[in-house]
């Protein structure tokens, strides 16, 4: 019932506000892999201008990379609206974090040579020319060492949202910003032995057990849900 009387008042939502809605989800989509990629690019920027400031070579590209976070923000949201990026789900996490990871960089990658090649026509070049120009004078120590920096970021990046997603959205910022020390490493323990409880519970027991009132397994289900309600916060 409540769900029905939801989903009529979204549907008699005015257009504007139905659009609004959406563009706001698509912020909050894009904000975090923005932010986050702002800050690593131009700590590759910055490590950059440190390497080459003592050979006199001017680095100043702050917009350049601004831009990069803002087209890497874009692409995640649309990579991640692709069906084939749930591949992993539910397989350890080093599967999903080595293959999200691995087709960022790849969207990248081919971004970036499509930048090249768009760079080339502009000042002149033909398109048939193009791959003579990647063999003798593009930069690929310069490009590949980009890469790699990218793929490191986009490992931390993935593995920090597999994380959240895996302990419950906004969990890693809970315990990163708001619980103290002791009491985070207290409740993650509690909380893992409790888990651990469910699931070796869930195993040794069919459903009809666990949902049979009365039965051992039964009761200790109620009291994991209990514990587990009480330590949430």
């Amino acid at each position: 019932m409540t769900l029905s009387v939801v989903a009529a008042s979204e549907a008699t939502a005015p257009l504007w506000r139905r659009a609004f809605d959406w563009w706001l989800v698509q912020v909050k989509h894009v904000l975090p892999p923005t932010i986050f990629f702002f800050f690593g690019f131009n700590l590759i920027l910055f490590t950059r201008w440190m390497t080459l400031e003592e050979h006199g070579i001017p680095v100043t590209n702050f917009f350049a990379a601004t831009l990069a976070a803002l087209l890497v923000g874009k692409a995640v949201l649309v990579v991640d609206n692709l069906r084939f990026m749930r591949r992993f789900d539910g397989a350890p996490l080093i599967q999903p974090i080595v293959f999200k990871s691995t087709i960022y960089w790849l969207c990248v990658f081919v971004f970036r040579l499509a930048e090249g090649l768009f760079k080339f026509l502009r000042d002149g070049g033909a398109l048939g020319d193009f791959p003579s120009f990647l063999v003798a004078q593009f930069s690929w120590p310069r490009f590949l060492a980009i890469q790699i920096w990218l793929m490191v970021l986009f490992l931390v990046y993935v593995t920090a949202r597999e994380l959240n997603t895996l302990f419950g959205d906004g969990e890693l910022p809970r315990l990163f910003l708001r619980w103290h020390s002791s009491e985070a490493k207290l409740t993650r323990r509690q909380r893992i032995r409790l888990l651990t409880r469910l699931n070796r519970l869930t195993e040794a027991n069919p459903v009809e057990v666990i949902s049979e009132p009365g039965s051992p397994a039964h009761t200790e289900l109620r009291g994991i849900l209990r514990q587990l309600a009480a330590r949430t916060r």
